[in-house]
């Protein structure tokens, strides 16, 4: 995979390691468990992120999260409202 450029339809985890764990996983660390989205509902959402138009680089084009985050809170909203 190449680093130089971002890729548009790629989410952080996908990235170098250096990013995902920097920002990813900061984030995610601090949200306690009753406010996370269960597995399953935080992959299928990931799923529809990837096939979306506005993801760059991890983050969404239309409010500027990063998506993994975003999908991992049980009351997370998408934007433009495809979950």
């Amino acid at each position: 995979m190449d680093f130089s450029k971002p890729c548009r339809r790629c989410l952080l985890s996908e990235m170098d390691e250096s990013s995902y764990k920097s920002v990813v996983e900061k984030g995610l660390s601090g949200l306690l468990p009753e406010d996370r989205a269960e597995e399953k509902l935080y992959k299928d959402r990931l799923q529809m992120c990837c096939s979306c138009d506005n993801l760059m680089s991890g983050t969404c084009l239309s409010c500027g999260c990063y998506v993994e985050i975003r999908a991992a809170i049980n009351k997370g909203r998408c934007p433009e409202k495809k979950w």
